[in-house]
């Protein structure tokens, strides 16, 4: 097997759990004293569709999710990393599954599954389509739906498909005690109970599987017996299935053919060392990694490497889905395993899963207005003589400006940057419409830097939306005076490590004081400064620069952060001819992406409107009418210099 082609469009098909994982966030706690919760996806099949998706594979959810928000969430993930979800049914009357779990040390998660009469226990058999089923290269299934009739149903479908296509078939036997009936409802946490029937039921589907994955316990209660060898002699009775038999921290051993009289003596394949945080989640990455290398037609040597790898990634980090390395990442990881014993410590491993699994969209184009003014807009309303009160609501008007002028313009979706001190109802309103929209921190006009709501970053963090970005501006010259520069880089660091820590992306804003010398230099020197310093945003906000600073500017951003998402222009209060000047040298560079211009904008319609002499509606025109040229101007020079730079490349 080697990746999808016409015949088998996609590599995977996970059919099973799908759910949502409430995972606590005080590390240590009993669940009845936890606090507070982090969402992510869950469920062990929507944890593998998830994980090889990062992985590259072209992956499929089969499965069934409730008609709600949860359910959106769940559909929402899953898409986000390129999962096929087509095939992911909708019960009009059940809830998504839910688990809530603790993480009270290393080997201890109290977990509380949420899944009585779920959606995806529900799944419909009739809803399965057997020629879906044959699009694919391999069929994966969990244990927990051979647990109840309905699910039974629906696995058997899919697995006789699957075997009239040529389908290969893969089980998780994922032996959840509790969801066989045996534990306690509040008792998710244990992993192995001995029983006869559930043995008896399993084994009678053994014979379907071509692989077949478990823990030593999994295989205990699939071939009946405590002792490992003997179980996987009993499962070898009745499968001809290759075995994969997880070892935990020890790695794992990979068996086709007869069991021999040691498990050693299989293909063994030593784990990884490293520090725990929980070992919830890890069978998930080991599946997502073992997949990854099979269904790409790697050794088993090699496909059990990545599986112990991504095992080891995922339990030394919060989550299991979210945890889950991207290919880029997990490469770098198997570069450096020895020397890197706690990966959710390494800077550079952080930094890569950190842009490799961004939740905002890529944005190829950035054309934005920027009304997060606070300080100019406040003076702007007393030179007029206007109540500020009334800023608010002009910020309201400025979001539809935003919205009608990207119409005109045909940008797909506006660019903003609007404040949450005068513009907090715009934000609102923008936020979850698929907008690209920053956010700002900074005090108005402070230097050194400081922040408008104080330096407790993380705190104030912890209630934005995951698509704000952060925003902050500064004024900084590499060669301001030693005390004062290393007082504000300071405050980038904290601001920085805060984003990281929250997982918000970052734009920083630099722009030289206007009473210093600024040449082609300064600006490169000044990034240059801050990756030296291991900061590394996902954006910059810049003044116009000459030919010469964006291929310095350039050339850095290439050298020390490739993940970059790139640079955008500010305005400044210049003219509209001036700032279309300045885009003519950035729009032949790529790494520029656009601008987000605030006061050439609106500037002269808003005091108008404050001063009376303009109504909402001329306001919201005059606004969005320049905005739209200024989109057009930017898209007709990078037109002209992607010309231009494909004749030079010719």
């Amino acid at each position: 097997m080697h990746g999808p082609n016409d015949q088998h469009p996609l590599d995977l098909i996970c059919l099973g759990r799908i759910a949502v994982d409430l995972y606590a966030e005080q590390l240590g706690s009993r669940l009845e004293d936890v606090s507070s919760f982090a969402k992510y996806l869950g469920g062990s099949s929507g944890n593998v569709a998830f994980g090889t998706a990062r992985l590259g594979l072209k992956t499929a959810m089969l499965s069934r999710v409730g008609n709600e928000q949860l359910g959106n969430f769940v559909r929402e993930e899953l898409q986000r990393v390129g999962v096929d979800t087509s095939a992911l049914q909708t019960d009009p009357h059940r809830h998504t599954g839910m688990v809530l779990l603790a993480l009270k040390d290393r080997e201890t998660f109290p977990l509380l599954f949420y899944r009585r009469d779920c959606a995806d226990m529900a799944i419909e058999a009739d809803a399965i389509d057997s020629d879906f089923i044959g699009t694919a290269q391999a069929l994966a299934i969990t244990g927990t739906h051979l647990s109840t009739d309905t699910t039974r149903r629906a696995c058997r479908k899919a697995l006789d498909a699957a075997a009239e296509h040529g389908v290969k078939r893969i089980l998780d036997i994922d032996y959840r005690p509790v969801l066989w009936g045996l534990t306690a409802p509040g008792d998710g946490e244990t992993r192995y109970i001995s029983d006869d029937k559930v043995t008896a039921d399993l084994r009678g589907w053994l014979t379907d599987f071509d692989l077949i994955v478990g823990t030593e316990e999994e295989f205990h209660i699939a071939g009946g017996s405590t002792d490992t060898l003997t179980s996987l002699r009993a499962v070898r009775e009745v499968s001809e299935a290759t075995l994969v038999c997880k070892l935990g921290p020890l790695g794992c051993v990979v068996i086709e053919g007869e069991i021999p009289e040691h498990i050693e003596d299989g293909v063994l394949v030593k784990g990884v060392q490293v520090d725990v945080l929980n070992v919830l989640g890890a069978g998930d990455a080991f599946m997502s990694g073992l997949l990854r290398g099979w269904l790409r037609g790697e050794t088993w040597e090699i496909s059990a490497t990545y599986a112990n790898a991504c095992g080891a990634l995922v339990v030394s980090r919060h989550g299991c889905a979210p945890a889950m390395p991207t290919e880029e990442e997990l490469m770098d990881y198997l570069d450096r395993r020895e020397a890197v014993p706690r990966p959710d410590k390494d800077i550079r491993l952080n930094h890569l899963h950190r842009v490799t699994t961004r939740v905002q969209k890529e944005w190829p184009e950035v054309c934005g207005l920027a009304f997060d003014h606070r300080r100019q807009l406040t003076d702007m309303a007393l030179s007029v003589g206007a109540d500020v009160s009334r800023l608010p609501l002009m910020k309201r008007l400025l979001v539809e400006a935003a919205e009608q002028g990207a119409r005109h313009a045909g940008l797909v979706a506006p660019a903003i940057l609007v404040d949450d001190v005068l513009g907090l109802d715009a934000l609102n309103e923008a936020t979850g419409r698929g907008w690209w929209i920053g956010r700002p921190v900074e005090l108005p006009s402070s230097r050194p830097l400081r922040f408008q709501h104080g330096d407790d970053l993380g705190s104030s963090f912890r209630h934005w939306p995951a698509e704000h970005i952060i925003k902050c501006l500064f004024f900084y010259h590499p060669d301001d005076p030693v005390e004062l520069r290393l007082e504000q880089e300071a405050r980038v660091h904290q601001l920085y490590e805060a984003a990281c820590a929250n997982e918000l992306e970052l734009l920083l804003e630099i722009i030289p004081p206007s009473d210093q010398t600024v040449d082609d230099t300064t600006l490169p020197r000044s990034l240059q400064r801050f990756y030296e310093l291991g900061i590394r945003p996902d954006w910059w906000k810049l003044p116009a620069l000459s030919d010469e600073g964006w291929q310095a500017v350039g050339q850095i951003i290439d050298e020390q952060d490739p993940h970059c998402r790139g640079v955008v222009l500010l305005g400044l209060d210049a003219s509209m001819d001036q700032v279309k000047k300045g885009f003519g040298p950035a729009a032949r560079h790529a790494h520029c992406k656009g601008f987000t211009v605030g006061r050439t904008l609106f500037a002269q319609p808003c005091r108008e409107w404050l001063a009376g002499h303009l109504q909402d509606d001329a306001l919201v025109s005059q606004v969005a009418s320049n905005y739209a040229e200024l989109i057009h101007e930017w898209r007709s020079l990078r037109q002209r210099g992607t010309e231009i730079h494909t004749v030079e490349r010719g």
